[in-house]
């Protein structure tokens, strides 16, 4: 017998809510990265994330013989279902046994609770906005997870696709061979880019000018660059100052590439890199201490492998080699630091200009995430 119990977002439920799957789904799994345990609960808390301006969510434990054996969150992004013009609600934050009453029991609850609210569609696994992780893993099962991604059992799209789900989009993810040196296509590239277009990269070794220069003009591109995407919600400004002191004080300068325009200074294009934090974060068990902050420390340190958080570029100027002005200035970076790989963020099948940017390199497409929907 499966109950089903709808929590409120307190700290204490939202503790069983985030570390169920570290502590029993995946306790013995060598490719699971665990989030900081505290970032987690913090963006299911309404009182902490912003994206609660416009959303509205509700969260499920399924517990049989007093023991917590699933977990379901659902999510209703208003900006979206606006913009789209459509009656969809999201499933997140799906975690459970492998188990068919279980996953009937999950999903029946959140179908209920979204059909309450008015909806048609329930598809997943979104989070609130493109800023939390996207999508159920569904090929690469024997790949360590990436930062700020979710792992995903096998017989997980087994059970959403016996349910009726289907597909809506893929994303891609690859690992990428860094080169010795630029490609010498993509060098010139690069060169002539900077010469005809007037623009060129910047670093900062001051954190705090940074923010103040271009703090907002990151996240603001961000919103341009990716508006048409799939399920994109653009970000308010009270996201961007949560984003601003939640992301880029950690962030390596190094790392960080930024093309702007020579005359105007403005941001026209970035790059966000970071060590992988996927090792620290399974040694760590997705806590800070007693020693999680030294593992995490250590991966800023000594790191072969840095994850490609995203790049954005100003719509006009896409597919018109910018990105190649941004590996240009990194890949040098990257072998200073002693990175030999790099693992790629999600990247929607169909976006062909992202995509497209790979044939420079040696690389391997080893994981595809995938959205499923049903109509309710």
């Amino acid at each position: 017998m499966v109950e089903i119990r709808e929590i409120q977002p307190t700290k204490r439920n939202l503790l069983k809510f985030v570390r169920f799957p570290i502590d029993v789904i995946y306790r013995d799994s060598e490719y699971y990265v665990p989030p900081l345990v505290t970032d987690e609960v913090n963006t299911l808390r309404p009182d902490k994330n912003p994206a609660f301006d416009f959303c509205e969510a509700a969260y499920f434990l399924a517990y049989r013989n007093g023991k917590i054996v699933g977990r379901i969150a659902g999510i209703i992004n208003k900006v979206v279902n606006e913009r789209n013009n459509k009656k969809e609600a999201r499933f997140s934050y799906i975690d459970f046994i492998d188990d068919a009453e279980v996953a009937d029991a999950l999903i029946d609850a959140v179908t209920k609770w979204a059909k309450g609210k008015g909806m048609e569609h329930l598809t997943g696994p979104l989070g609130f906005t493109d800023m939390d992780p996207e999508g159920l893993l569904v090929e690469g099962f024997d790949r360590i997870g990436t930062t700020g991604a979710v792992y995903s059992h096998a017989y997980y799209h087994k059970h959403l696709e016996r349910l009726g789900f289907v597909k809506d989009v893929d994303w891609l993810e690859f690992l990428i061979t860094i080169p010795k040196e630029v490609p010498e296509k993509m060098h010139r590239i690069a060169t002539l880019i900077s010469q005809r277009m007037n623009v060129t990269t910047i670093k900062y070794t001051d954190r705090k000018q940074l923010v103040k220069d271009y703090g907002d003009a990151i996240f603001k591109l961000i919103n341009v660059a990716y508006d048409e995407l799939f399920g994109y919600s653009p970000l308010t400004d009270k996201q961007i100052k949560h984003y601003i002191k939640m992301y880029l004080p950690f962030l390596p300068l190094d790392d960080l590439s930024m093309v702007i325009d020579k005359d105007t200074r403005e941001l026209v294009g970035v790059g966000i890199t970071i060590p992988s934090m996927s090792k620290a974060l399974i040694k760590s068990r997705g806590r800070l201490f007693p020693m999680g902050w030294k593992y995490l420390l250590n991966a800023f340190r000594h790191n072969n492998v840095v994850d490609l958080m995203l790049i954005a570029v100003k719509p006009e100027l896409q597919n018109k080699g910018v990105n190649s002005l941004i590996f240009d200035d990194l890949i040098p970076v990257f072998n200073k630091h002693g990175y030999t790989h790099a693992e790629s963020n999600h990247e929607l099948e169909l976006n062909s200009k992202v995509l497209k940017q790979w044939e420079y390199f040696e690389y391997d497409q080893h994981k595809r995430r995938r959205a499923y929907t049903k109509e309710i």
